[in-house]
């Protein structure tokens, strides 16, 4: 079993033996994610998925909008969205699964 640790700066590290090894994404374009850069990693990583923008939206819990402007470049992922994109990127079968099985909220 894999442990990933999220930095503050947005950096995924792997926790493996006490030290931090740095999490290189399978996507390379996610490890600049500038927000220039941002549009086509986004776009690329919900259609390697086979997901509609209301479906990737839906799977990461975030408005559809929000995907919708990460796309066009209006804005970009930060923080946390950025590391789970990240991972997105690198497992997105894990990721997605693992999202699944979260309980909602009451």
């Amino acid at each position: 079993m894999q442990r990933l640790r999220l930095k503050a700066d947005g950096r995924i590290v792997e926790l493996r033996d006490g030290q931090e090894i740095p999490l290189v994404p399978a996507h390379p374009a996610v490890a600049a994610m500038q927000p220039s850069a941002t549009q086509p990693v986004v776009r690329d990583l919900r259609r390697r998925a086979q997901l509609t923008q209301l479906e990737f939206a839906a799977k990461l819990g975030v408005p559809v909008e929000t995907i919708r402007n990460w796309e066009q470049g209006k804005r970009a992922p930060r923080g946390p969205a950025r590391a789970l994109l990240a991972v997105i990127a690198h497992s997105p079968e894990t990721v997605f699964a693992a999202l699944s099985s979260q309980p909602t909220a009451a």
